[in-house]
């Protein structure tokens, strides 16, 4: 698993505390960023007294008697956005689990699949060279990756 791979999930619910959704669309999970706004919008609308906001967009110093109070009417967005950034962190785990897992799956395969006969197939237009692995012209004598002699499909 690379660094970053490591660091996504952490970077989502990071980019998820700043707006609510961005650490889904950091993870390119669109529906789910729309459908994480659109819940804020609807809990502000429907649980949030419109008097609550009035201190925030003011511009003015709350004292700290009141800002206990205006945050106990926030409480509600508060919870959503919180279930947000929980949201983003593990789709971000199970994206990193399914990507390290996909990489062992490709790597197993990759190993699999090496070749140590350059030339499985006359036919082929690309043969497998057995040094380095990469696929070089059937055409040519030699892998051009590492200049390994290839053998010709005719001398054998």
């Amino acid at each position: 698993m690379s660094a970053l791979t490591k660091l996504r999930p952490w970077l989502a619910a990071i980019l998820g505390l700043v707006i609510t959704g961005l650490g889904h669309l950091y993870l390119r999970r669109w529906r789910r960023a729309a459908f994480w706004v659109l819940l804020t919008f609807a809990v502000s609308a429907l649980f949030v007294p419109a008097e609550a906001f009035d201190p925030l967009t003011g511009g003015a110093v709350i004292p700290p008697s009141e800002f206990a109070a205006v945050l106990r009417e926030l409480v509600p967005i508060l919870v959503v956005s919180f279930a947000s950034v929980l949201d983003a962190f593990f789709l971000g785990l199970r994206q990193a689990a399914a990507r390290a897992d996909r990489s062992a799956v490709e790597d197993a395969e990759e190993s699999a699949a090496t070749v140590t006969d350059p030339v499985a197939d006359p036919d082929a237009a690309t043969i497998t060279c057995p040094e380095c692995g990469r696929e070089v012209d059937a055409d040519i004598d030699f892998c051009h990756w590492c200049t390994t002699p290839l053998d010709d499909p005719g001398d054998r």
